[in-house]
């Protein structure tokens, strides 16, 4: 196996903790050192189809962005679907799987400068089939940043559970990244937690404040996410979701709601609040709301869809009630997409800003 392509493996506490965050961010900073990157997700759990191959999310994004020349499939290894864990259980063969990642990682680095590993969810995550993160990380011979959401005490509590498994795996943990920071607290979590961070023998590696649009959903991930029918066709899908409105109150009281970012979600026979929405776009060009959800699956009547049509935002119909559809937004998991230019332009200025991207490369160049 490949044992002198530098490489780093980006663990997280938890997941959605902002893994894909840091190695989108982390490649275009590495990208200045190291100008051929390569990039492996070993054990996946949200996956397309492409080309007859179960790919991982967060492989499809990390290639569109980056044109990594790789083969899809080989960074993107296992894929780990509902019936996994059952048929491994049954016939359980460690070696296989870890042969199969090992392969993976030889064909991913060939030619490759250096090589970004990412994980899935905590440490422990994937044991079940003798592939946790930790034995991954071994299995590759790369050492770890572990990323977590900011704070002090809660950090450092779940850092310090995680470094234990990696410890156990006699894989070496280079430092910490904090992401979801409230920008008025930066330099407080900077200086206590880098305080207990130490104490755990850990480097604080860098803090990224909380930028609202990164956690938003963009009306085209709820167009995929959510069971919905396009009822216009809006080339407005990027706009940003940044509050929820139900569309349960009169008329008079909804148009105070109604303004830029707006996400309304209202049953479908409410003809006077769709209509009610149409004139926010008054005066004001295409910075009318984000986008309309229609529940209870009931196209409107003939002469409101006529309005629909015309509407710059994207309109949507759900077969599902208000309730359900609203509880569905607000669960909905916020994965950045290639088509997300503005998030990842940030994403990229965040790493570059609040990383020293210089003391991860000098703690793991050249270590395999």
């Amino acid at each position: 196996m490949n044992t002198t392509t530098p490489r780093v493996f980006i663990a997280a506490t938890r997941q959605n903790e902002g893994k894909t965050t840091t190695s989108l961010g982390l490649a275009s900073a590495l990208q200045r050192h190291y100008p051929k990157i390569g990039y492996i997700k070993p054990v996946g759990q949200r996956f397309v189809n492409v080309e007859q191959q179960r790919i991982d999310e967060d492989i499809i994004l990390m290639d569109r962005v980056y044109q990594l020349n790789c083969p899809l499939g080989d960074m993107s290894p296992i894929a780990v679907d509902p019936e996994f864990t059952r048929r491994y259980l049954a016939a359980a063969d460690p070696e296989t799987l870890q042969e199969r990642v090992r392969l993976a990682f030889d064909r991913v680095a060939w030619e490759k400068d250096f090589v970004l590993c990412e994980g899935s969810g905590h440490a422990g995550v994937g044991s079940v089939f003798d592939l946790s993160n930790a034995r991954v990380a071994k299995i590759l011979g790369a050492k770890v940043i572990i990323v977590s959401q900011g704070g002090i005490g809660k950090p450092i509590d779940e850092v310090a559970v995680n470094h234990a498994l990696f410890e156990k795996e006699g894989v070496e943990v280079v430092g910490v990244i904090l992401n979801k920071v409230l920008p008025d607290k930066l330099d407080f979590v900077i200086e206590h937690t880098g305080k207990g961070l130490k104490r755990q023998g850990l480097e604080l590696l860098g803090v990224l404040p909380r930028v609202e649009i990164l956690s938003n959903p963009t009306m085209e991930l709820i167009r995929d996410e959510l069971d919905v029918e396009p009822l216009n066709d809006s080339s407005h899908l990027l706009n940003l979701v940044e509050e929820v409105v139900v569309g349960a109150m009169s008329v008079q009281h909804a148009l105070t709601y109604f303004k830029r970012g707006v996400l309304v979600i209202t049953p479908s026979d409410r003809e006077d609040l769709i209509l009610a929405a149409a004139t926010t776009l008054f005066g004001r060009g295409t910075e009318g709301l984000a986008g309309l959800v229609l529940t209870g699956g009931q196209r409107p009547s003939e002469s409101v869809m006529r309005v629909v049509a015309a509407l710059p935002f994207p309109v949507f119909l759900s077969p599902d009630e208000t309730y359900r559809v609203a509880s569905k937004v607000h669960d909905l998991t916020i994965k950045t997409r290639p088509s997300d230019t503005r998030k990842i332009s940030l994403i990229r200025d965040l790493i570059a800003e609040h990383v020293d991207v210089d003391r991860i490369i000098a703690a793991v160049d050249g270590c395999g």
